[in-house]
């Protein structure tokens, strides 16, 4: 009977898995936040929106809006596709390699994300107004998304779908 490793925790199986499949260990980190995410409620947001410039209309529009967050990951690249009646995105990205990115503002910006800890990514944007969007699994189901620009926070809490 060959000897069967213990998979006790998160941290285990990305270790486990790692060394399998020849992946960094953090990608495999990141498999937790892969899924669909609906906006459940948000908090701030038409003062972030502000903070980046965006016009009356479009925030207008932004608030209305409740998107969906699609986060896949293929091999060492990873999406994030966000959908919603008002407009829809995908960024695609590898750990830790700036990329250039259109948000959805509009804004052009120098976007470099990193993983940290096991459920946790955030994309710091670098541009005329820089910008910072951090999302966290919190639990088996929710993921908090934090959006930071001079100095203003706002909150969304998303659920995965099932």
């Amino acid at each position: 009977q060959p000897h069967q490793p213990i998979l006790s925790s998160p941290a285990s199986l990305c270790s486990f898995l790692s060394s399998k499949l020849h992946l960094p260990s953090q990608i495999l980190k990141m498999a937790r936040l892969v899924g669909t995410w609906n906006l459940l409620e948000t908090e701030n947001f038409d003062e972030y929106m502000q903070a980046l410039g965006v016009n009356f209309a479009l925030r207008k529009m932004g608030n209305l809006a409740k998107p969906t967050q699609h986060i896949s990951m293929d091999g060492d690249e990873f999406t994030i596709k966000t959908t919603s009646t008002f407009k829809n995105t995908e960024v695609k990205f590898k750990p830790g390699v700036e990329f250039e990115e259109t948000t959805v503002d509009g804004r052009k910006v120098k976007t470099t994300v990193t993983i940290d800890g096991d459920s946790k990514i955030t994309q710091d944007q670098k541009g005329d107004i820089d910008s910072l969007l951090i999302r966290e699994r919190v639990d088996d189901s929710t993921m908090v998304m934090t959006l930071e620009a001079k100095g203003v926070k706002c909150t969304r809490k998303y659920k995965l779908q099932e």
